[in-house]
């Protein structure tokens, strides 16, 4: 009976190839099959790694995105059933986290194959440390919602989390995801935008919520961005929602804008604040 190979989890570089940890290249070199969320980035770094080694002559390299990473598992978990060294890298960062890889780690687990984690450099961490926030406690959410309503309703449910926050974000919309950061968290908590980490134009600009948002309204940052914010104090004071969506709609306005005004102080879904505040401008009934 073939004894099962081993799933290599390998973090690589987010930007500086000189990050690759020399057992990570080792790794890379060796595997006879490495699964790569951009093959062409994989490429370009294992023609890096190749120069630092002897490279097994039957590697093969194959694509794991999002798009095929559930019949792209299957494939991986033969290839350990024969015995195979198999590699698993994002186009930078570790595999699983905000990036595919999480399926097939899962489906080798199943299978009953060894997981070996490769660790390397993490933009999450890297942002944290370079922010100058509290680093003892935090929590990592990856990208918030595109939609904006959603989007308020999870930064809304934050407001009383203490712990250090970390995001990452589209440079095109940081600036309307510090808006509603402002909205939800108040002005003047403080936070730090980590941007091209470990490149050459690496740069952390901190400020408060309010001011990074004006900074970034018009023109957005370039590059990868991570943004890390300063958690809340834990017990912001408690809303009567019931109350607030009355006197909104006292001042003239419909219940579906009145529900939007509440989503992001309270993180409560906008179909079950406009459902309330339909209710209310109907007034009690007979």
């Amino acid at each position: 009976m073939t004894e099962l190979g081993t799933l290599y989890v390998v973090g690589t570089p987010i930007g500086n190839l000189e990050d690759l940890s020399i057992r990570a290249a080792r790794v890379l070199r060796e595997a006879d099959l490495i699964a790569a969320e951009d093959t062409r980035a994989a490429k370009t770094l294992l023609a890096h790694t190749d120069a630092l080694g002897p490279v097994n002559p039957s590697r093969r390299i194959v694509s794991l995105f999002e798009g095929n990473e559930v019949g792209r598992s299957e494939q991986l978990v033969l290839a350990l059933r024969a015995g195979q060294r198999v590699a698993v890298i994002s186009e930078a960062g570790m595999p699983g986290v905000s990036d595919p890889g999480a399926r097939a780690v899962a489906a080798a687990v199943t299978s009953g194959a060894r997981v070996e984690v490769i660790p390397g450099p993490s933009a999450s961490l890297a942002a944290l440390v370079g922010s100058g926030l509290p680093s003892d406690r935090f929590m990592f959410l990856g990208f918030p919602p595109r939609e904006q309503g959603a989007r308020q309703a999870l930064f809304g449910s934050l407001r009383d989390e203490t712990a250090t926050l970390i995001f990452y974000e589209a440079p095109d919309r940081v600036g309307a995801t510090l808006a509603d950061l402002a909205a939800a968290f108040g002005a003047h908590r403080r936070a730090s935008l980590g941007r091209e980490l470990t490149k050459l134009h690496e740069e952390h600009v901190r400020g408060t919520v309010a001011e990074l948002a004006a900074k970034y309204a018009e023109v957005p940052p370039r590059g990868e961005c991570t943004l890390v914010v300063e958690g809340g104090a834990g017990h912001a004071p408690e809303i009567d929602i019931e109350a607030e969506l009355q006197k909104l709609l006292a001042q003239g306005l419909g219940p579906r804008d009145a529900a939007a005004r509440l989503v992001i102080v309270t993180g409560k879904p906008r179909r079950q604040l406009y459902q309330l505040a339909l209710s209310l401008s109907r007034g009690p009934r007979e």
